[in-house]
């Protein structure tokens, strides 16, 4: 695995849009929800257990994905399939999902229209940055297979093209998770910024022990889908605003 390959696909600085999102944290801000660093640091760890884990389980199992064709060949579309019959988004253990069943496990567990238009227009923009930056054919396969990813399974898919493992590409999506509304925080309330990078560091564990049980259900199965019905108003009532300093 590259360290310094994960460290860029961490970094806000990466030239894919990720600072126009706030992950619900601007319309947490409107509604009062979010005021100070310790209700930012109550929304957080509500994001890293619902939103987080689910991005994370399908970056660690897009990047699965990409690793499983043959010297990194383009994967099928059916490639992981369910069974004739078979539920949708049946999971066998140890079979990849192909790029089409990946985003549509997102789109099942994303009940927000806003939210799953918001990790769209990111995965797409994520996916056109990294086949300039980290060219492979599963980049490409995915490309032609999902126009425009959700984000996590762009994350995933992207992770690999870097030379990035599922376990470390579940550690990213669980940090984008958090760090992206924590800088918009800072934005929106004009919060210390010290402070703010205090709380993160003080969810380091937890970041972890996120990153590790998604990686573990990006393997064996089924891909965890909670939910958050309070991010999922958020997410519906930004859209509706006129207003808005962010996209998401």
């Amino acid at each position: 695995m590259s360290a310094a390959a994960l460290l860029l696909l961490a970094d806000s600085r990466l030239p894919a849009g990720g600072h126009a999102h706030s992950g619900g944290t601007e319309q947490a801000v409107r509604a009062g929800a979010v005021h100070d660093v310790a209700s930012l640091r109550a929304f957080l760890v509500g994001r890293l257990h619902t939103t987080g884990v689910v991005s994370a389980a399908l970056a660690a199992a897009a990047c699965r994905t990409a690793g499983a064709a043959p010297m990194g060949g383009p994967v099928s579309d059916t490639a992981g399939a369910a069974p004739a019959g078979g539920a949708a988004g049946a999971f066998t253990p140890g079979a990849p999902l192909s790029w089409a069943e990946l985003d549509a496990e997102a789109d099942a567990v994303t009940a927000s229209p806003a939210q799953r238009e918001a990790a769209r227009q990111q995965g797409r923009l994520l996916l056109r940055v990294a086949r300039r930056v980290w060219p492979s054919d599963p980049l490409e396969a995915l490309a032609l297979a999902v126009p425009h990813p959700h984000h996590p399974v762009a994350l995933g898919a992207v992770a690999h093209a870097a030379g990035i493992a599922p376990e470390a590409a579940a550690t990213a999506a669980a940090y984008h998770a958090v760090s992206g509304p924590a800088a918009a925080a800072v934005r929106l309330l004009g919060l210390d910024p010290v402070e703010v990078h205090r709380l993160l560091a003080a969810l380091a564990q937890d970041l972890e022990s996120v990153a590790d049980r998604a990686a573990r259900a990006a393997r064996d199965g089924p891909l965890p889908a909670p939910s958050a019905p309070a991010l999922d108003l958020l997410a519906e009532r930004h859209a509706q605003t006129a207003q808005r300093l962010f996209v998401s």
